[in-house]
């Protein structure tokens, strides 16, 4: 999904230069070569194989003010990132001031405060957002929004459900474990489905949320 948006976005556009914050362990950066070369920053350093394939690609530490990767970029992503923050708009800010003129942001975060469980919770979430509250936090940071979508509707429902059962039968939060191939390939299957059914269409909801944006001052 997320590659397919980004052909959309940067047609004929080779050699780019991309910055994937909150990279990880660099899981996307095989993907993102097609479109140029890429660099992370990643704030936790356990997540970071220090003999990996990319290690000499990515930063350890936080994505704030101290970090400067010596350039602009024409891409850089923040995938399920702003939500783990205590000040997501001054990450954001950051994160514009290093794109170029012409350049964009792809950002995904978790969707709607209704469907918190504590799957939120064990994974140090500070909020959920919606296009409206997230279109509010761009413009404080300076970013424009082209586009936003919700998707994963069909986990709409299930966390729907799950937060409903947490609410009448409370219990103490456990680490869940992780789903077999089978369940895991089923579940895919199902994703990958709604995204051929519904693709850009609108949809009011969904238990995430993509956002495409560049500097305000740039659709100024």
């Amino acid at each position: 999904m997320l590659l397919q948006e980004l052909r959309r976005r940067l047609p004929n556009k080779p050699g780019l230069s991309i910055l994937d914050v909150g990279c990880g362990d660099a899981l996307f950066f095989g993907r993102l070569g097609q479109f140029g070369d890429v660099e992370g920053v990643e704030s936790t350093p356990e997540l970071v194989d220090p003999d990996g394939p990319y290690r000499s690609r990515i930063t350890v530490g936080p994505f704030d003010a101290s970090f400067h990767s010596g350039k602009s970029h024409d891409l850089i992503l923040m995938l399920d990132v702003l939500e783990h923050l205590d000040a997501p708009q001054q990450a954001l800010r950051h994160g514009i001031s290093l794109l170029k003129p012409d350049g964009i942001i792809l950002i995904t975060v978790p969707a709607f405060r209704m469907i918190w469980t504590r799957h939120d919770e064990l994974n140090n979430h500070r909020t959920r957002y919606t296009k409206q509250s997230f279109g509010q936090l761009a413009r404080f940071a300076g970013m424009r929004v082209i586009s936003s979508r919700y998707f994963f509707t069909w986990l709409f429902v299930a966390k729907l459900l799950t937060r409903m059962i947490e609410t009448l039968v409370p219990s103490d939060p456990a680490i869940p474990g992780i789903p077999s191939p089978l369940l895991n390939r089923i579940l895919y299957g199902i994703s990958r489905a709604e995204e051929k059914l519904l693709g850009n269409r609108f949809v009011p909801f969904g238990s995430s949320l993509l956002v495409v944006g560049t500097g305000i001052s740039q659709g100024a």
